[in-house]
Parts: C-alpha cells; sequence; structure tokens
C-alpha cells in the first residue's frame, strides 16, 4: 500500500494509504513539486491528511487536506466509494479533518505545487536561559509573515542524548531564494545562538529534519490545544514547566498558523480551526517503562497550568484518549453535527470506532 505516481503536468499525485511524507515527497520532488504534509517524514499520508495536516507548507498552499482532490475509500459495508467534490460530496467534506470515522483511505489523490527542490529553512538554536526572549521575538516574528515563511517555536533537548536544554526557532520559506534571505535575516540577526542552521536546503532534507527528534520505540504521551493567543502569561507558564520536564526527551512545541490554511471558512471542511493563531503541543517522550508515570503526570499537569490560556476547539491530530468530556464534540465544534449524520449515514454501526470517535447521530 506504498505505490505514488505523479501525473507533472497536470500537477497531481495519487498516493496509496500506506505511504509515509517521506516517500510521497522523493517522488513529487523529482519534478519540483510538493505538497503541504508532516514535519516528521515517517508520518503516514493517510492519518495526517484525514485529520487536517500541519506543514512546512501550509502558510502558502493550506493544511494537507486543503490539497486533497480526491479520496479512494472502503466503506464498513465493504463498498469501494471515490470521494471528491463531484462524487460524495458530503462525504469528501467529512473526510477532510473528520479522521479515520468514515473508512478505510486505501488511496488518496493531492493538487501539487512547485516547490524546491531547494528553498530555505532549518533551526536556530538558542541557550534555555533566553527562553523568554526567544518566545517573546516568536510572538512578535509571527505577526508579519509572508505566506511563503513558516516559523515554529520549541523548548526541548538536544537530540544526542545529552539532556541540554535548548530554546529552538525553526524557520522555512519556499520562496525564491533572494526573498527568503531577507525573510529570515532578523531570526539570524537575534541574540547570540547556539547553532544556526538556517539556509539553503533540500525540501525533502527540510522534511526529515525533525526525525531524530521521535526515536523509534520510545514511549510517547501528547496533549495539545489552541492558545488563544501567546501571552506574557502562557510564555511564562511553558517555562516553568518545562523547568520540570523529568526526562532528556520532552518538549513543548508551538506550531503558528497563518496564510492560505486560514484563509479558509469554518464550514468549508470538517477541519473548524481557521483562525490565525497558535498550537500548544506538550511531547512527553521517554524508553524506559519505569519513567511512565512520571512522564505523563509532567504532561497533564503542564496542560491543567496552561488551561487559562487555551482557545475553543482541539486539534484531532494531537488528541489523546484520557480526555475528560467530550473532547471530539470540541475539537469539531460547530461541524460536529453534520458530522454525525455523515457517520449515520457511512457508518451506522460505528464500525469505526477505535480513533476520535464521531458518534453516529441516532
Amino acid at each position: 500500500m506504498k505505490g505514488v505516481r505523479v501525473d507533472p503536468v497536470g500537477k497531481t499525485v495519487w498516493a496509496q494509504g500506506g505511504a509515509t511524507w517521506g516517500e510521497l515527497n522523493r517522488e513529487t520532488q523529482l519534478h519540483g513539486l510538493a505538497v503541504t504534509g508532516g514535519v516528521v517524514s515517517t508520518t503516514g499520508i493517510a492519518g495526517l491528511t484525514l485529520g487536517g495536516g500541519l506543514g512546512w507548507l501550509m502558510g502558502k498552499y493550506g493544511l494537507a487536506l486543503d490539497n486533497l482532490r480526491a479520496v479512494e475509500l472502503v466503506t464498513a459495508d465493504g463498498k469501494v466509494l471515490r470521494a471528491s467534490r463531484q462524487e460524495e460530496p458530503d462525504l469528501f467534506w467529512a473526510l477532510r479533518g473528520g479522521g479515520g470515522n468514515f473508512g478505510i483511505a486505501t488511496s488518496l489523490e493531492y493538487e501539487l505545487h512547485t516547490v524546491g527542490p531547494i528553498i530555505t529553512g532549518g533551526p536556530i538554536v538558542h541557550p534555555i536561559e533566553r527562553s523568554r526572549e526567544v518566545l517573546e521575538f516568536f510572538r512578535t516574528s509571527t505577526r508579519s509573515l509572508a505566506d511563503e515563511h513558516m516559523l515554529f517555536a520549541s523548548l526541548t533537548h538536544a537530540p544526542d542524548g545529552s539532556g541540554t536544554e535548548v530554546a529552538v526557532l525553526v524557520t522555512s520559506h519556499c520562496g525564491p531564494l533572494a526573498d527568503a534571505e531577507r525573510a529570515v535575516r532578523p531570526l539570524k540577526q537575534f541574540g547570540t545562538p547556539i547553532l544556526d542552521a538556517v539556509g539553503p536546503i533540500p525540501y525533502c532534507d527540510l522534511n526529515r529534519m525533525l526525525d531524530a527528534n521521535y526515536p523509534k520505540g520510545a514511549f510517547n504521551y501528547w496533549k495539545s490545544n489552541f492558545l488563544a493567543e501567546l501571552s506574557d502569561g502562557a510564555i511564562a507558564t511553558m517555562i516553568e514547566c518545562f523547568a520540570r520536564c523529568p526526562t532528556p526527551m520532552g518538549q513543548f512545541l508551538v506550531e503558528h498558523v497563518h496564510g492560505a490554511a486560514a484563509r479558509v471558512d469554518a464550514g468549508d471542511t470538517a477541519f473548524p480551526h481557521r483562525q490565525e493563531g497558535y498550537n500548544f503541543l506538550i511531547l512527553a517522550q521517554w524508553m524506559q517503562a519505569s519513567d511512565t508515570s512520571r512522564c505523563m503526570s509532567w504532561a497533564r499537569d503542564t496542560y491543567e497550568r496552561m488551561r487559562p490560556f487555551f482557545a475553543s476547539g482541539r486539534y484531532v491530530n494531537y488528541l489523546d484518549d484520557d480526555e475528560t468530556g467530550d473532547p471530539v464534540a470540541a475539537a469539531y465544534g460547530p461541524n460536529y453535527r453534520r458530522l454525525q449524520r455523515i457517520k449515520a449515514k457511512y457508518d451506522p454501526t460505528n464500525f469505526f470506532r477505535m480513533n476520535q470517535n464521531i458518534r453516529p447521530l441516532a
């Protein structure tokens, strides 16, 4: 289930559901083309797209789901359907954000864009003692980014296993190299970084740049929410909580959403979170089972301390399975009722329920 077929003339790609973003990017970049995908190359295309799809190109070209043209889906009754704007349009609407609730996505077709093969990007690493200044600079910078320019911030540990805590700005720019050089100049001039690796980089390398932060075999427990704003209080709380991280693998990631991803109406797709802003992600990671309790407790405590700064809604791709209340309904907000009706049509018995489950409307 890893087939990938590129149409360089029509600028589309068809890929089977088992393909990863690294595999898809490898084929599309042979033609200087790309689509918004994940920021880790080993992430599967289907799960990321059906839940939303934040990525390096979303400012310019929207989320992964915004570039979806069609999905081949096996439904609970064994039918094979093609969903697109013209065929099963309600189902296609639901698949763009509704996750794995409606069937098994055996293949997906995307619109492609001219990107690379060389773009601009990379990390700039600062001492952890400069966390406040880094996050404040990040907040100011994200108020005026061009669509082509992406910027994330992270409080994390060096991936070499040393346990060194660092504050990182990670950026990409998919426009002309001269424009990108001007755009990233303020980042490169800010502070006294430990490492500045921002420069021309193959798009495929950018897509796997963060892979080392997500090692195979690690335990993971994630919690996240959108932020109403990156306030001084939110910044101070992040710094205080990160200082208590119990292992040398945990991290906080602040993802900025803007541009094309924020210019879609909330009801145009099942994914309703279209306002410009930030998503805050707590990543508890550890290698030893004996660390499970304290790592999960740290993530939960951080989440509760950050709760006063959260906006409404959730990103379903980051939902954990021990939430109180109904986080899935909260994630979809005003779109949830419509999703329930579509679920009742295509999966009335809730056969596909081992997921961020949308209950069929009775």
